[in-house]
Order: C-alpha cells, then structure tokens, then sequence
C-alpha cells in the first residue's frame, strides 16, 4: 500500500478508495491581460494592488468555493522573465484558463502559455477579459484565436471560451462553472488511503522561519508529523498551514499548503512523497524540475568578464532573474559569469564573496542587511535590485554598458619630468580627458596599475598660472608625491 501513489501518481477513477478531487487551475496569459485582478474578483481579495508595479512575479495558490465545490487557483506571472515559472504551473495543473483581453486580442506572450497548455496537454477555457471597455472586441478576439489554432465552440471547435469584466463581475460565475465542467470530464480522484504526494511550487529560505516550502498535494492526506522527500531533499512536517497561512493538522487534495520542515530547499517542480521513505521510493519519484542553475562559459580569455552574484526572494525568482540574465545584451567582448546564486537577503559574507572574486551583486525582490550595505560601500561593490522586474532590467543594462568605463572623469598623460626636491616634482604633460584643477588629487597610474597618489600644487599653461586645463592642452604643474612620477604615468582625477 506504501508504493500505489509512486506507481499511480495521480490515482484513476477506476482504482479502489479513489474519490473525487477539486480541480487545480492555471491561469496564464500576456502580461497586464487581467489575470490577477480576474482572481481578485473570485477570491474577493485585493491582491493586484499589493502587487509591487501591479504585476505579479511569484507563483500564488488559492483555494476558493463555487457552487458548494473547491477549486485551487496557480496564479502565475505574465511578465516574459518567468516563462519557465508558467510552463511550470500549466504541468501542475489539470485545468487551465487561458487569459486573452478583450481590447488587445492575442499577444505574444499568449501564445507562450498556449504552447505550455499544449505541450503539458492540459485542458483548458478561454476568458476574454475586460469586455467593460469601450474598444472590447469580443469577435476580433475570437479571430485572433482561430488564427493561433484555438478552435472556440461556435468557430469549428470544442473549447469553452467566456467573456468576463473583473470590475462588474459579469460573466465570471459562468466562468467557473465551465472551469467545474471541463474537470468533471477529466475525472480528477485520489486516494485517501495513499500516503502524500504532490508538487513542489515554490521554495524560500524565511530568516525567521527557516526552509519553507510551497506545495500542492495531489494525493493522500498530508498530516503534521509526517516524513516528507523529494528526489533532492528531505525532512518532517513541523508546520502545516493552509493557503491563508493558517495552521492545520492535516491537508486534503486539492489543496495548496506551506509546508515547514525541510533539512534543506527542495527544488522547484519537483514531486514529493510523505511517509517512510526506502531510498528504493525515493527513486520512484519523478524528478520534473530543471537543472541546476550554471554559470556561463568563459573560455574566452580576450573577452572582459561580467562576473555576477545572483540573489532572489525565493527560488521561482532567482530562476527568471537567471533566465532573464541570459537575454540583456552584453558587448561582443564581454563574457557573463554566475558564480554564486542563493536566496535570502544579501549578507555580509555575499558582499565578502563579491570582493574575492571581483563580481557585482544583482539582486531581484531581495535587499542588503545593513552589515552587508556598509561593507559593499567600503569595498566598493556593486549592487543592483529592485522589486519589480522591468526596473531590475533598465538596472542591470545600465550597469553593464557602463562596465569598462573610466570611472576617471580627467586623464593627463605625463610627457616630460623636469626636477624633483624632496616630494615636490615638475612636470609636464597633456589632458587627454576631462579637466585638471590646481589642489586636486590625482591618482598615479603606472601601466594598468594604479600605485599610488598625489596633489597639484601649481598649475600653469603657456607659463601663466591657471585654475584648471581643459582636454587637449598641455600644461606644466608642482606635484606632490611620495611615489616618483616618469614619463609616460598618467594621472587620474575621480
């Protein structure tokens, strides 16, 4: 009886004990088409206004009640940056709804979740949103459809479709009671008797609470106390608590949970099981989630490297931050190198890895601890974050066009060296960038090295004395140093 859900994952109407389950749905689409705000109505809640730049960027699970039946909604990102997390939601779900705005028809990234739909063979439905607005054009939408291979019923095929306004309601209770049909044609059942087993949505080291997991139990009940494995990790339920953050001592299918407990974070995607685990069960569980995250190549020795340390939320965040690195244009000479990635708040020991091995650190949803702030400024590391991820974008392109650059404003080339008394030197040069002022400091570069400092004392062009040279003219100075300026130095100005 231990081994029935390895063998059997999800359980079919026809085996012994098998009872019917609510539904779990996805709901994909293009980004700004209405996805959250559609739940918003459904869930009565306000969770679109809490969103940081009104989009959504982690994957949620809500349970809700319609005509006295559960369904469990996967609210997953629009935005291109979490594509994988949306592949991800359509294979957890058994029933999706495809989002299409009723004012703009069918979008790139529509498209997108249709190819996931299909690909993980999910049935689904069709909500046209925001049939409120003036320019709704619920017919073009349709066109739109046919057009992407999307047969509608009415146009030559068999998918539900409904238009729906999440601002007066219309048409959503229609829409959950397609969503109810559409599930009840799939036969969607588990098995009490079985022990646990489900899908790992989302993973987060909490400072306070420790490694906490986000799950979706597709079989068997789960219960406080339980032994828990995925095919990476391992650990015992110490805390069960529902989608509301609730706690409860046991979970029904198909209900969504956060789970407390494990040693360490499991990977995202991947199935668990509950109960006394033989390293033969462990096997039996399919490993579904990506690989591990790697750094890039950079056996290119001429190329510049663009070393990186990542950070994130949680680990569905630190995915698309890795994702969306891969397609920020870098120069034809610049290489980008992962070199560490975690999630939790950036801390001290990050920014002491960022020193010994020269990368910046980029950070998506997550922020420096103090220690981790004053020692990043110290040590002169670079850190780029935000909450919302087009920001995050504009950011890190910013910071990687502006690599190479001088972070020297004046630049004069010495030419000639006339005399020295005691630190005092004459000397001769050019200002081949920027400008040169009298008791400015000047940094001392030797080759690539810098090696040292000094002061301007006197300042002098065409034998007068002067305040600053600008670029392109040469110029005598009075130069303190200890270090011994020669022909061909270069001093430096911030």
């Amino acid at each position: 009886m231990n081994e029935e859900n390895v063998k059997n994952f999800p359980p079919k109407a026809d085996q012994p004990m098998a009872e019917k389950r609510p539904p779990v749905v996805v709901v994909v689409g293009h980004v700004d088409h209405g996805k959250t705000s559609l739940l918003d109505y459904v869930r009565k809640t306000n969770v679109a206004l809490k969103e940081a730049g009104g989009i959504t960027q982690s994957v949620g699970a809500y349970e809700i009640e319609h005509g006295g039946r559960k369904i469990t909604f996967i609210d997953t990102p629009g935005h291109e940056a979490f594509s994988k997390m949306r592949v991800r939601g359509a294979h957890v779900a058994d029933v999706g709804i495809l989002v299409v705005a009723a004012d703009e028809g069918v979008k790139p990234q529509t498209k997108e979740a249709l190819k996931a739909l299909q690909d993980s063979e999910t049935p689904f439905v069709v909500a046209m949103t925001k049939t409120d607005k003036p320019n709704a054009d619920l017919e073009r939408v349709k066109n739109d459809l046919t057009a992407n291979g999307v047969l509608l019923e009415g146009y030559g095929g068999n998918i539900s479709h409904q238009g729906v306004s999440s601002k007066t309601g219309e048409g959503i209770n229609e829409l959950l009671d397609l969503i109810l049909l559409t599930a009840d044609l799939e036969e969607l059942h588990y098995n009490p008797e079985h022990r646990a087993a489900g899908v790992i949505l989302e993973a987060k080291l909490d400072n306070k609470r420790g490694n906490t997991v986000t799950v979706i139990l597709k079989d068997g009940g789960l219960k406080k106390g339980d032994l828990i494995a995925t095919a990476t990790a391992k650990g015992k339920v110490k805390i069960l608590e529902n989608f509301l953050g609730k706690p409860v001592t046991e979970l029904q299918p198909s209900s969504p949970a956060v789970i407390l407990g494990f040693e360490s974070l499991p990977e995202i995607g991947e199935e668990f099981i509950s109960g006394q685990l033989s390293e033969e069960d462990l096997k039996k569980v399919t490993k579904t989630a990506s690989k591990k995250l790697g750094a890039s190549d950079t056996s290119n020795k001429e190329s510049q490297t663009i070393k990186v340390i990542l950070k994130a939320d949680v680990a569905g965040s630190l995915e698309a931050l890795h994702d969306l690195l891969r397609k920020i244009p870098i120069k034809e000479n610049q290489t980008l190198d992962v070199i560490g990635q975690s999630v939790g708040e950036i801390t001290d020991g990050d920014i002491k890895d960022a020193v010994a091995t020269k990368a910046m650190i980029l950070g998506f949803r997550t922020k420096p601890n103090k220690a981790a702030e004053n020692l990043a400024r110290a040590q002169e590391i670079t850190i780029v974050t935000d909450e919302i991820i087009y920001k995050l974008v504009e950011g890190i392109e910013k910071t990687f066009l502006e690599m190479g650059k001088s972070k020297y404003s004046g630049e004069l080339e010495i030419l000639a060296v006339f005399g020295a008394k005691g630190g005092k030197q004459t000397i001769g040069g050019r200002v081949n960038r920027g400008q040169i002022r009298i008791k400015s400091w000047l940094e001392i570069q030797r080759g690539e090295e810098i090696i040292g400092k000094g002061k301007v004392l006197n300042l002098q062009q065409g034998k007068k004395d002067v305040n600053a040279v600008n670029e392109g003219n040469e110029c005598g100075l009075i130069f303190e140093s200890d270090i011994k300026i020669q022909v061909g130095d270069k001093l430096l100005s911030k």
